[in-house]
Order: C-alpha cells, then sequence, then structure tokens
C-alpha cells in the first residue's frame, strides 16, 4: 500500500501545515512519499529531516527582518524571497537543516513547480537538499508571479508550483497512491472569486503560461470540489483549519503566525487517532 502526504502553499498560512507536520513527526508517522507547493514545499522538507519546531523557530525568528521577505528585497534583487538569505544564510548556517536525516529518511520529497514554457505542473524530487539542482527546484516552488524573477534549471524558467497545481490530488490519486492524507491551509467551502488580471502584458513571452495563471482560480475551485468529494468517499483523510485566522501571505505579526500555528497543533491532535487508523 503506497501512502502520501500532500500540503498546500499559501505563504504563512503554511505555518498551519508546520504545526500539522509536527504532530506526525512527534507520532512518527511518515508516508510514502510527501509532495509540497510552494510554501508547503519550503516549510514541508523539514518533515523529512525531521526536524520538530524549525519552521515555526526560524519564522518567529526573521519575520520583518528586511533580508527575510519584503519589497526591500523585490526591489533589490527582483525577488520578494531573498536568495541568499532564505536558500543559504538560513538552512545552512544561521538554522541547519539535518541533511543527513534528510537524506537517510525513506519518505521521498517532491516539489510542484510551473514550467513557463508549456504553463504545466512538474513534480521535482527533492533528494538531498546539498543539491544545487533541488534547491533551486524548492526556491521554484516558492517563487510567486509578478514578485519573483523566474528560476532557470537545465534552461527552462519554473515559478511556483500552486500556479498549476495548488493541490496535486489528483496526480497522485492516479499513480496509485492508495492512502492519501491532504493538508490544506484554507477552511472548509473556502473558494477563489475574480481572476488574475496583467498577466498576458507581464509574462508575454510565455504565452502558455498566461492561460494557466489566468485560469487558475477557476482551476483551484475544481480541485477543492474534487478534494471534498473524494473526503466524502473515504478514500482520502484531510485536514484543514477548523477556524478562520486572518493572516497574510507575508504575515510579520508574531502573535498571529504562532497563532496559526497552534491552531495546526491542535487540529492535527484532534484527527490524530483517524490519521493512524486511516493509514494503518
Amino acid at each position: 500500500m503506497k501512502t502520501a502526504l500532500i500540503l498546500e502553499g499559501g505563504g504563512m498560512r503554511g505555518l498551519y501545515t508546520a504545526g500539522v507536520l509536527d504532530i506526525l513527526m512527534k507520532n512518527d508517522i511518515y508516508t510514502d512519499v510527501a509532495v509540497g507547493v510552494s510554501a508547503g514545499a519550503l516549510f514541508g522538507i523539514n518533515y523529512k529531516s525531521k526536524q520538530i519546531g524549525r519552521v515555526l523557530r526560524y519564522n518567529l525568528k526573521y519575520a520583518g527582518n528586511p533580508s527575510y521577505t519584503g519589497w526591500k528585497s523585490l526591489l533589490k534583487t527582483g525577488n520578494l524571497m531573498n536568495k541568499e538569505f532564505w536558500f543559504e544564510d538560513i538552512p545552512f548556517k544561521l538554522d541547519p537543516m539535518d541533511c543527513e536525516a534528510y537524506r537517510n529518511n525513506k519518505t521521498e520529497f517532491h516539489a510542484v513547480v510551473t514550467n513557463l514554457l508549456n504553463g504545466k505542473a512538474e513534480y521535482k524530487s527533492i533528494f538531498d537538499l546539498e543539491n544545487e539542482e533541488c534547491m533551486e527546484y524548492l526556491r521554484a516552488s516558492g517563487s510567486l508571479p509578478f514578485c519573483s524573477k523566474p528560476v532557470i534549471v537545465n534552461g527552462i524558467p519554473y515559478l511556483d508550483g500552486g500556479i498549476a497545481d495548488s493541490i496535486p490530488l489528483k496526480e497522485y490519486y492516479e499513480k496509485g497512491y492508495e492512502k492519501i492524507v491532504v493538508v490544506l491551509t484554507r477552511p472548509a467551502n473556502y473558494r477563489k472569486s475574480g481572476g488574475i488580471h496583467g498577466a498576458g502584458a507581464f509574462y508575454k513571452k510565455y504565452p502558455e503560461f498566461v492561460k494557466t495563471l489566468s485560469n487558475r482560480n477557476s482551476v483551484y475551485n475544481q480541485q477543492c470540489e474534487y478534494v471534498e468529494r473524494l473526503e466524502k468517499e473515504g478514500k482520502i483523510l484531510v485536514i484543514r483549519p477548523s477556524e478562520f485566522i486572518d493572516i497574510s501571505r507575508t504575515e510579520t505579526d508574531r502573535k498571529i503566525m504562532q497563532q496559526m500555528y497552534d491552531l495546526g497543533i491542535k487540529d492535527a491532535e484532534n484527527k490524530l487517532k483517524a490519521i493512524k487508523e486511516y493509514l494503518e
């Protein structure tokens, strides 16, 4: 029986996911594959490296730091997330990843990225955090459109995986994973409204990407309906915020960040018995 863990993105809403993952790690619950999208990838790698509490720790410490995330970084580097600080200083100097534990954990970790040339999602294996290509795919997965430069890997430009596949449940369900736990960062019944404008002018070099970006909201809503249908049929298990917390993608209020993480802890603890029974 193949098991999978799907981690939605959402910027600092991902602190909810961090709380869920910490409970899974504390209870030694690991799936065959974990799949992260955007913040789900950036925070989710700590699940494979078995570093409980790390996501909350470094986010609380560096919240509001202009070298971490913000307009200063965007104006200086063209990226809302500062590449050097995010992908060099924090993981290897300031709050190091346990790269050996990551390699030794049998759980595979995949990051979802969006190919700008064809507008399609790709699912990249992040097998080693000391591998430059892996880190670039990871960076691409969390690089938001309009406020990030495309990340070029092997000549192909990539951006945030959530553009093409925000909740990659269907991809892994159709690959034959029989037990799938989905961690969402929005409460039940959430749907996106409106559309994304200005993509054609901003990304005129990538017409297929523009189509994908323009359809993103409607595709996301279809994915939510797909999740709810499989959940009702008992084919998957879903963990989602049990209450609404008003938190922005780039939240710097430590109190709100802590609340989001604590909600993930609470909801995962409340579902812990169901998670164990489902996976067993």
